[in-house]
């Protein structure tokens, strides 16, 4: 193990790094460097196809030349970034000295329009475009595949054990019975419906100059609709909706909103994660054994459901992180404070904290086999649970206070057998074809559609 990996603050860089590696690409350092060098670029260009008057001249064929700034960015590239950034004591100005500083080594021709880098823009412009593309790419390219890896594997577990009659639980008690796969299929639906809803929320951007209003730009060039070209710059280059009325920062009550969606996600699976560890801990599932794996440094016997204690532990930090990013990101002084700067800057500790659980509740997932026996066993036991199937024919027959009647026998200490049940049923006055009816329910058949 690398010794940075060891000496690491945050378990997402140390312990769990080979789960979380495919984040830094978009929210490291490095990462964020990049971003904001695409941005600045590709609002350079904006500027060029507009085009503003002193760069109708800048041929376009090196377009491609200054994309290849931030597509063959490199580590060494961001190193000099932060070495500028010594000097400038600003992080995005440092950006800007740093792409001039590649303009007049690239092309004597391209060195001549350097001031129009970040021309009219404040710090946010680059700050509130970047942080929102990269969790966008995030999403879509990490984050997205894992949840519906997901799905997928409850998807097929869902149809594998369909047909599997299981005894339900509610409030920890003997319930009318169900199938495993039905239940699985409840957190499919669940997190397909939750999945869409964050597919649906706008990912927005703060593009407006010093505090909105694009001051700079209209003193400049009056006869631009500036509102139109930001709109255009936000949509057409980056992929983003750009807000319509901002101070200097984001409003950030769409990332808000895309946080909460997050976390409505991740307590779904929490959910699940409980689910099946008691499931575990019913024996409905054993779990595969690996060669070499020790269950409990002091009993040899014991295989836990570690997996998903993983994964509950971390979405629990996850969540925790995106309840206070989404309640504090849209509360700033007055036209703008430095809180959001600092704090934006941790967008990509929920998400590592959810892709470690993701990958822990598959694995835990993909260890279990199934233990039917034990279901047909807690089936068997528990014959009260046709009480419900019983009353409920006896209601549509008519016949005198069923509820009151099922009560009575089955809310008493004396176990529920097949015999007990069978011996009540040739006791009521009903038909023989209702008798024959009730005689055929069993905990095993009684599992509805």
């Amino acid at each position: 193990m690398e010794l940075d990996v060891l000496t690491a603050i945050s378990p997402i860089d140390g312990r769990y790094r080979s789960k979380t590696e495919g984040l830094a690409g978009y929210f490291s350092e490095y990462a964020l460097i990049r971003y904001r060098v695409r941005v600045e670029i590709e609002y350079f260009i904006a500027l060029c196809e507009l085009p503003l008057p002193q760069l109708e001249d800048f041929d376009h064929k090196h377009f491609e030349t200054l994309r290849d700034i931030y597509r063959n960015f490199t580590e060494q590239d961001a190193a000099r970034v932060k070495e500028i950034e010594q000097t400038t004591n600003h992080d995005v100005k440092a950006v800007e000295y740093f792409i001039k500083e590649k303009l007049s080594t690239l092309n004597s021709h391209l060195s001549t329009h350097m001031e129009f880098i970040h021309f009219g823009l404040t710090s946010q412009d680059i700050n509130n475009t970047s942080v929102p593309l990269s969790i966008k790419e995030a999403l879509e390219q990490v984050y997205y595949p894992l949840i519906e890896e997901l799905i997928e594997q409850l998807h097929d577990y869902a149809e594998q054990w369909k047909n599997v009659p299981m005894l339900a639980k509610t409030h920890g008690q003997p319930a009318s019975p169900t199938r495993l796969g039905k239940e699985v299929m409840v957190y499919v639906y669940r997190l397909e419906e939750q999945l869409r809803a964050l597919k649906d929320t706008p990912i927005t951007a703060k593009f407006g100059g010093a505090t909105g209003n694009y001051n700079a730009h209209h003193v400049a060039y009056p006869q631009y609709d500036w509102r139109e070209f930001g709109n255009s710059f936000v949509a057409d280059k980056l992929g983003l909706e750009r807000e319509q009325w901002t101070t200097q920062i984001s409003n950030y009550d769409w990332l808000g909103a895309l946080f909460d969606a997050m976390r409505r996600i991740n307590t779904i699976i929490i959910d699940l994660d409980r689910d099946f560890w008691m499931y575990i801990s019913m024996e409905y599932f054993k779990q595969k054994i690996k060669a070499g794996e020790v269950g409990s440094s002091a009993m040899p016997h014991k295989v836990n459901p570690i997996d998903f204690e993983n994964s509950e532990g971390n979405m629990g930090m996850a969540n925790a992180v995106l309840t206070f990013l989404a309640q504090k990101l849209p509360v700033s002084r007055l036209q703008r404070d430095l809180t959001d700067s600092t704090v934006l800057r941790n967008v990509g500790v929920p998400m590592g904290h959810a892709l470690i659980a993701v990958q822990s509740t598959l694995k835990g997932l993909r260890k279990l086999i199934l233990n039917e026996e034990k279901l047909q066993q807690d089936l068997e036991q528990t014959w009260a649970v046709v009480a419900e199937a019983i009353q409920t024919i006896l209601r549509r027959e008519a016949y005198p206070h069923p509820y009151e009647a099922l009560k009575a026998l089955t809310r008493t200490n004396q176990k529920m057998t097949e015999e007990t049940i069978h011996d009540f049923i040739q006791q009521l006055e009903v038909s023989p074809e209702v008798k024959e009816e009730l005689m055929a329910i069993t905990p095993m058949n009684y599992t509805g559609i």
